[in-house]
């Protein structure tokens, strides 16, 4: 077997970046790496990273990626001295998304979900690098009377000429692509499906169910929702499903896909009862009947993730509602001054 090159840092690219998920990732990766943060702020924002960019071992990049994308030829790429290291790994978290505004990003959703995919795995192939890909629990379907988690090996059950068919069947799609490049090329590529997540840096204001229940009870009004008293969820904390990102990437190449995120089952409406404590909020729950094509989504069942990466979320409800209500306390203003 040949030996390969040993470099003080590895360089990995993040595609999405500076996105919610992404921008926690980078936060963790340029602890020990080179981070090269590519992302167009279609739906993402500056702020998430702007820690970061004084950081000498992160760059950004500003540039859509369903155009394709030469790292040799960027003269700001040259101290991480990518024409002769290479990229070691790839995290592709690129992805318009919307809840309120899904309409207006459909042609860039659907064309990242494709084209954008065939650009990254493009590099991938190019540097030989291992390539992680956020999917999503969506594929899964809706949750089904009588079953509440869903494992990897559960067929996907999703509607794609639905409006929502350029997120939910590119998302499906993209997996296809991504299974396509490993058959051909060899590729070393994993897949994480990842459940809901939650924590600071989500998009307020943006129809997101955790900042839209916290922004709610900080000015005391109505908390809405979707469904009736018995609607529920599962919620996982930013940093723990970021720590499972980074596990999965450092798995052999004979893991390729998982689950990541929380297996318990949690009623909306004691989610809202919670943050209405942690605020002092007077409030009240109101019920409000489910949007089309609404996705209740089931658990994971995350049995591979704790048996191969030793992985299971940490952070308690609690404290992760309290951070995201501080995020929510200092950032509301300054955000809706500006939407």
């Amino acid at each position: 077997m040949p030996l390969q090159p040993i470099f003080e840092r590895k360089n990995i690219l993040v595609t999405g970046g500076a996105g919610f998920i992404g921008s926690h990732l980078c936060e963790l990766l340029v602890k020990d790496a080179h981070v090269i943060c590519v992302d167009n702020f279609i739906t993402s924002s500056l702020s998430n990273i702007d820690h970061l960019l004084r950081n000498p071992n992160f760059e950004f990049i500003n540039h859509d990626i369903i155009q394709p994308l030469d790292l040799d030829s960027l003269t700001e790429l040259e101290r991480f001295k990518v024409r002769f290291q290479g990229i070691q790994e790839i995290y592709h978290l690129a992805c318009p998304i919307s809840k309120r505004y899904f309409d207006d990003f459909k042609i860039a959703t659907v064309l990242t979900n494709s084209i954008g995919v065939k650009n990254v795995l493009d590099i991938a192939v190019k540097y030989h690098a291992k390539m992680l890909y956020a999917s999503s629990s969506v594929l899964y379907g809706s949750r089904q009377p009588g079953k509440t988690q869903y494992v990897e090996t559960d067929e996907c059950h999703i509607d794609h000429l639905t409006p929502r068919g350029a997120y939910d069947e590119g998302k499906r799609f993209s997996e296809a692509i991504l299974q396509t490049y490993t058959d051909v090329y060899g590729l070393d590529v994993k897949i994480a499906r990842i459940f809901r997540t939650y924590g600071p840096r989500m998009k307020l204001f943006d129809g997101n169910l955790i900042p839209d229940m916290v922004l709610s009870a900080l000015d005391n009004k109505d908390i809405v929702i979707a469904g009736d008293e018995d609607a529920r969820t599962s919620l996982c904390y930013v940093t723990d499903v970021v720590d499972g990102l980074s596990r999965l990437m450092s798995t052999p190449i004979d893991v390729t896909l998982l689950n990541l995120g929380s297996d318990q089952d949690l009623r909306l409406t004691s989610v809202a009862q919670e943050i209405m404590r942690l605020t002092g909020s007077g409030s009240r729950v109101r019920f409000e009947p489910p949007f089309a094509h609404y996705i209740e989504a089931g658990l994971p069942d995350i049995t591979r993730a704790r048996e191969i990466l030793g992985w299971m979320p940490l952070m308690r409800l609690e404290d992760g509602l309290r951070q995201m209500i501080d995020y929510s306390k200092s950032h509301k203003h300054l955000i809706k001054g500006i939407i």
